[in-house]
């Protein structure tokens, strides 16, 4: 059965629920990682979810994305969700923000890291039905159409912004 961290509104441990217990009900925040992953042109490989995915099948997503199981380090989940997801490392990953978001089926607390990557990545089908880099404002431009999954809608401003501050 898988675990999954629970925290409180400021991200800091408070407890363990399954991924059942997590997903319906939003009272309890569990913790997530994202990894942005840019190329050096300044392009976001963003993920096609899956269709068989519980939560956004088949919408564009944040580029890697997983849940942290109860009393796993934050980096580490980094790490095991980037090769499972798309087969790199993430060890090179540097911090941007961490937030909370919420919907009525779940409460989420999001740590977010960047990774400046260069080589080839190999998308796991159970997961993923698709990878592509997008430009900035590609992406802004199908914010609001449905394409995007809403937690990464949320996520693309506060991107942006900490993205303008690194330049």
């Amino acid at each position: 059965m898988e675990m999954f961290q629970l925290v409180d509104r400021e991200g800091n441990p408070a407890g363990q629920a399954t991924r059942e217990e997590c997903h319906g009900n939003p009272l309890l925040i569990h913790l997530v990682v994202h990894l942005h992953v840019m190329d050096p042109h300044g392009k976001l490989l963003l993920q096609k979810r899956a269709l068989s995915k519980d939560t956004n099948p088949g919408l564009w997503d944040t580029s890697v994305g997983g849940h942290v199981r109860a009393g796993e380090n934050v980096l580490d989940a980094l790490s095991r969700e980037a090769r499972e997801e798309l087969g790199i490392d993430a060890s090179g990953a540097r911090f941007l923000y961490g937030y909370l978001y919420g919907s009525a089926f779940e409460t989420e607390f999001a740590r977010c890291f960047l990774l400046i990557h260069t080589g080839s990545v190999v998308p796991d089908p159970e997961e993923i039905d698709e990878v592509r880099f997008f430009s900035l404002d590609e992406i802004a431009r199908l914010v609001g159409t449905g394409s995007l999954t809403p937690m990464f809608e949320r996520e693309l401003t506060m991107l942006r912004q900490r993205l303008e501050h690194l330049r």
